[in-house]
């Protein structure tokens, strides 16, 4: 006769397959942590497109947003290595979200 053994939390597997399951660039861990970093309000109308040369590119809802981010650059430049530390970017470059 064999004992049953209790079924284990699935939570802690899914976190395992989906960190395996991530890319490992730069960008990727950038978008992982963009709600983190920024908050709902500001995640909710931008959305980190592309890095290069530490430069990131972000898509932002209009051009109103854009402007307003791009003033707060320093602020959030912040926010983002307090949550990513050396894989956060140096600079952020704001545009339209293309078809908006």
């Amino acid at each position: 006769m064999t004992r049953r053994h209790a079924p284990r939390p699935a939570g802690e597997a899914f976190r395992v397959a989906r960190d395996r399951a991530a890319p490992r660039t730069g960008l990727a861990a950038i978008q992982a942590a963009w709600t983190a970093a920024l908050g709902e309000r500001l995640a909710a109308v931008t959305k980190p497109v592309s890095e290069r040369a530490g430069t990131l590119t972000v898509e932002c809802a209009d051009g109103v947003w854009a402007q307003e981010l791009d003033l707060m650059q320093e602020q959030l430049l912040q926010r983002l290595r307090e949550e990513l530390g050396e894989r956060a970017p140096e600079a952020l470059r704001f545009r339209v979200e293309r078809g908006a």
